[in-house]
């Protein structure tokens, strides 16, 4: 098969965007800096050397925009203001020229497949059904039953419970919302909407220097038209999951290369897309191939919602995930692109899933929680594509503690939906396993505020001051302060690990990913081949090789058990191969055995 580096097939040098590390901030959670309980942006600005001394080249900043702030800013009521808890339009600017006089950028998060209910553009289009923008949004006639009983246009549910459909009684219409009732969707198939759009929520912000977006719902502005009933999947259930009815529907790649024809290109604004229910790499290639001109790179969730028990109705029912389980998916995404002119991410965490160390990892012991949390970054960080971190991973941030009460300190809509929901059911086992289900996986864990110092309220705010969310128990003890001047802590691994994924950028980023021990359900293990060095002419006998071998589990690894020979897997002489890292800490070493991974243990080797 060919070289996974794309390099060759762009002109000139590597996109910026394909090396670069991006770091996601949710503005809420991130730093106060008028101690008003909100994370606001010039406390984003006022810790902008820590993100730049980690390694960080691009910050994605969550929704910061005008919003009623009913999905925490994914429903917008202006475009072009700032959310008054995050500051200003001057904030932003002065966010911008933070970025860019470090050598950094910054991208803004694009939610244009819905807008809040208060916005201007919805206000209207509810006004009447003569009002010019009624059809900027989608409005359907009621249905009714055999028995004359009004029902919505469709059987859809929607992705925070409950059907798609809200009637208005002004208009004696229903409008699509695939989100909250408070989100309605937008019509993409009226030019003068996608216009609006590409002005006011796009061309403002590339204007004033902004340099990209990750784009949310990339894939659901195209949808089924003729809005037929979604298959029956849930018996017994009123609303039906019906994904396929608006993900990647009939014209979604005509808007999206619209989008970048008339946006995105002519400000060489890089686009990240989300790209959900989209299981097959055969279904994504035409979203980030180089030809075809639509977005840079998406983001696939196949590994991420690992544990998960789907998107609509048993999202929250957690279903335990061997092993080899999450090797397959990581494979598959590792391999898909090889041949194409295509690209892709690198992520674990992010602002709608619980922490990847509570998740993929041990958080049960101290011991275990680091050894974990390393091993996480050294996977993540060795991985083919462009790699983002969510604030709070490079310390090793945990789930909030289960004690924790769900109607008393989670606040994410669809967590208390989907809780609501088991409730109303009123099957007792259902609601045990909601509850368990929400305390692995649900979107708060992800935006309780960040621990910068073991002072009061972690200080992401000052003492006495009530936080917008909780802060964890355990911050005295997990935050940036208490790692910051130590080399072996989660952090400082971390700023080693990414200065090595740049220097070896064509094993790391670029280079072709080779899994073994697949079937293993303790050792990860796999082979980064520099296949980038073709376009320099080394031969392929003399390329770079790196083996990553990691033990995922509480319990010493003896490698020659699971028939695993370093050297003769690099391809080289025994003692030839070279240990580059290890996640053990120097006290540790002396009693490392060349043939055994300490629980949690993970290291890489290079063939010279």
């Amino acid at each position: 098969m060919g070289s996974v580096n794309n390099a060759s097939l762009c002109v000139g040098k590597t996109p910026w965007w394909k090396e670069a590390v991006f770091y996601q901030v949710y503005p809420a959670s991130f730093k106060d800096s008028n101690n008003d309980g909100w994370g606001d942006i010039p406390g984003l600005i006022a810790k902008i050397d820590y993100l730049h001394d980690l390694g960080v080249d691009c910050v994605w900043l969550s929704p910061m925009f005008e919003s009623p702030q009913k999905d925490m800013g994914y429903d917008i009521s202006d475009y072009q203001a700032v959310y008054s808890r995050y500051g200003t339009l001057s904030d932003v600017d002065n966010l911008i020229a933070a970025c860019h006089v470090r050598g950094m950028k910054l991208i803004l998060d694009l939610v244009v497949n819905h807008t809040s209910d208060q916005h201007p553009w919805f206000q209207e289009s509810r006004s009447s059904k003569t009002n010019p923008k009624r059809d900027w949004y989608m409005w359907k006639p009621a249905r009714y039953d055999a028995n004359g009983n009004r029902i919505p246009p469709t059987n859809w549910r929607s992705y925070f419970a409950g059907p798609t459909w809200t009637w208005d009684e002004l208009t004696q219409e229903y409008y699509l919302h695939l989100y909250d009732n408070s989100q309605p969707d937008l019509n993409w198939e009226n030019e003068e909407c996608r216009k609006a759009i590409y002005n006011e929520a796009m061309r403002f912000w590339l204007d004033r220097g902004v340099d990209g977006f990750r784009i949310d719902t990339v894939n659901k502005y195209s949808k089924r038209t003729d809005f037929p009933d979604a298959p029956v999947t849930m018996p017994g259930e009123t609303d039906q999951p019906a994904a396929e009815m608006w993900c990647n529907g009939p014209r979604i790649h005509e808007f999206i290369r619209e989008m970048n024809e008339q946006v995105l290109a002519p400000y060489n604004a890089v686009s990240v897309g989300e790209l959900s229910n989209t299981p097959l790499p055969s279904q994504v290639l035409p979203y980030v191939s180089a030809a075809a001109k639509e977005l840079d790179m998406v983001f696939e969730f196949s590994t991420i919602r690992l544990g998960t028990g789907g998107p609509f109705h048993g999202k929250y029912l957690y279903r335990e995930f061997p092993l080899s389980e999450l090797k397959a998916y990581v494979a598959t995404w590792q391999q898909w692109l090889e041949g194409t002119d295509g690209w892709h991410t690198v992520f674990c965490e992010n602002h709608d899933n619980g922490r990847a160390v509570s998740r993929f990892g041990d958080d049960s012991t101290v011991e275990s929680w680091e050894a974990s949390a390393k091993t996480i970054a050294l996977w993540q960080a060795t991985l083919t594509g462009t790699i983002f971190l969510y604030q709070g991973q490079e310390i090793g941030m945990v789930n909030m503690p289960k004690e924790w009460r769900i109607e008393q300190e989670y606040k994410d809509v669809e967590s208390l939906n989907f809780y609501r929901e088991a409730k109303a059911f009123g099957d007792a086992e259902r609601i045990r396993k909601t509850e368990e289900g929400l305390r692995i996986l649900a979107r708060d864990h992800s935006r309780i505020p960040m621990q910068w110092d073991a002072s009061p309220n972690a200080g992401f705010t000052s003492a006495g001051v009530t936080p917008w969310m909780r802060v964890h128990d355990g911050f005295k003890d997990l935050n940036v302060e208490k790692q910051e001047g130590d080399d072996e802590s989660i952090l400082g691994f971390y700023k080693k690990i990414l200065k090595l994924r740049k220097e070896y950028s064509g094993l790391f980023v670029h280079g072709a990913f080779r899994p073994s021990l697949q079937e293993d359900e303790t050792l990860f293990v796999y082979v980064k081949d520099d296949q980038g060095s073709e376009e320099s002419g080394v031969q392929a006998d003399k390329r770079r090789k790196a083996l990553v071998v990691m033990n995922f589990s509480g319990q010493p690894a003896i490698l020659r058990e699971h028939n695993l020979n370093v050297a003769a897997t690099l391809g080289c002489k025994q003692g030839e191969e070279r240990l580059l890292v290890t996640t053990l800490k120097k006290k540790d070493t002396p009693r490392m055995e060349a043939g055994v991974l300490e629980p949690w243990e993970s290291r890489m080797y290079l063939n010279f």
